[in-house]
């Protein structure tokens, strides 16, 4: 099923439904998510409509009834609403069980399948999380605790690809990267390393000089002592980077990324 709400109240309830699906979201917290600290005398009965008009959406949908979906997809539980579909229909969902399989087979040696999987976790994403809503407290927590799950996913995934020689074959990817991302350290390192063991010596120098122009422009700041030892890793030639890892991967079964919400980016 499909469905895109306009509105931005009405994108601001479905968000954190989904986000906190099969789980009940009390009537306070969409209250205050949509209105503060300054709510409507009318902001329950707005609210129901707001439910309405979801369930009206979800019936031209699924092909349902507004009593089967009221039933069985968007409940009314406990002075609260509950959004309630099958697993398979939301992309986090499917992330977060990609994400649990990869690291069970990182932490097992297995780098290929891990990367395997924790490539197509990634590509599941096809944009900013809740895209198109305005978040309020609790969405807003809730995209930073997935946003930095992506962010540790990707710094894992890229590792792999570094410790199976791969370093070609992302050069293009990290080039990409690490201009979307100016300031992430883990990034350039890794990009600096690829570059390197490509044959790019003068290319990985570069990627340095760009972060610390953009570091010192932007903040004052210096690169971290672990990336000016890589600089002068890479100027010296030292044979330390052909073996050099960036992100140490976990020794035990499972990585330290935590399990997220299943928020639906499409259905």
């Amino acid at each position: 099923m499909e469905i895109t709400p306009t509105a931005q109240k009405l994108c601001t309830v479905l968000a954190l439904l989904l986000l906190n699906r099969v789980r009940v979201v009390p009537v306070s917290a969409l209250i205050y998510e949509l209105w503060k600290d300054g709510p409507p005398k009318s902001a329950r009965a707005a609210l129901q409509i707001y439910v309405f008009h979801l369930r009206k959406m979800l019936t031209q949908s699924t092909g349902l009834t507004l009593a089967e979906v009221s039933e069985n997809i968007l409940q009314t539980v406990r002075n609260g609403y509950r959004f309630v579909v099958e697993p398979g229909q939301f992309d986090l969902k499917v992330y977060n069980r990609l994400r649990r399989d990869g690291c069970t087979a990182m932490g097992a040696g297995d780098y290929r399948l891990a990367a395997q999987h924790f490539r197509q976790a990634l590509d599941l994403w096809r944009g900013p999380a809740v895209a198109d809503v305005e978040p309020g407290t609790r969405i807003r927590a809730e995209v930073a605790a997935l946003e930095q799950s992506r962010m540790t996913m990707l710094d894992y995934r890229i590792e792999l690809d570094l410790r199976l020689g791969l370093h070609r074959e992302i050069l293009s990817e990290l080039a990409v990267q690490t201009l979307r991302n100016r300031f992430q350290e883990n990034l350039h390192a890794q990009y600096m390393i690829a570059l390197y063991r490509s044959g790019y010596r003068i290319r990985a120098l570069e990627a340095f000089h760009r972060l610390r122009h953009n570091m010192l422009t932007e903040f004052g700041l210096e690169p971290s002592s672990r990336l000016k030892e890589l600089h002068q890793a890479v100027l010296t030639l030292d044979p330390a980077l052909d073996g050099a890892e960036v992100v140490p991967l976990p020794r035990r079964p499972t990585a330290d990324l935590p399990e997220i919400p299943a928020l639906a980016s499409s259905f």
